[in-house]
């Protein structure tokens, strides 16, 4: 496998679990799509990259986009779980949306005018 391959395969795997990141923690709803859409124009943008020192900087920053979003909200997590200077209505919501899904149901929209 080639130098150049390697990096191809790398960066694919990057944009993928960035891609991944961003819809599991900042969501897939319509008024949110331009965070992927942001992902995707700047990957398209460096792909014609032919330094290698510059392609590796560009995956690492992908990459520590990748993990600072997940320990972003694995940290709130946390602080959800220990109770911790955050809003409980959000917790409340959250257990309940995962106890309803456990069953198979969905938490009614409540609606805000």
């Amino acid at each position: 496998m080639t130098m150049g391959s390697q990096k191809a395969l790398a960066a694919a795997k990057v944009y993928r679990d960035l891609l991944k990141a961003v819809k599991k923690h900042i969501g897939k709803e319509e008024y949110k799509k331009h965070f992927s859409e942001y992902i995707t124009q700047e990957f398209r943008k460096n792909s014609q990259l032919s330094d290698p020192r510059l392609v590796t900087q560009r995956i690492k920053l992908a990459n520590d986009y990748t993990f600072y979003l997940n320990s972003v909200h694995h940290h709130k997590d946390l602080l959800f779980s220990y109770n911790i200077a955050v809003d409980r209505s959000d917790e409340m919501k959250r257990i309940l949306g995962k106890s309803a899904a456990s069953v198979g149901l969905q938490l009614p929209e409540v609606y805000e005018p």
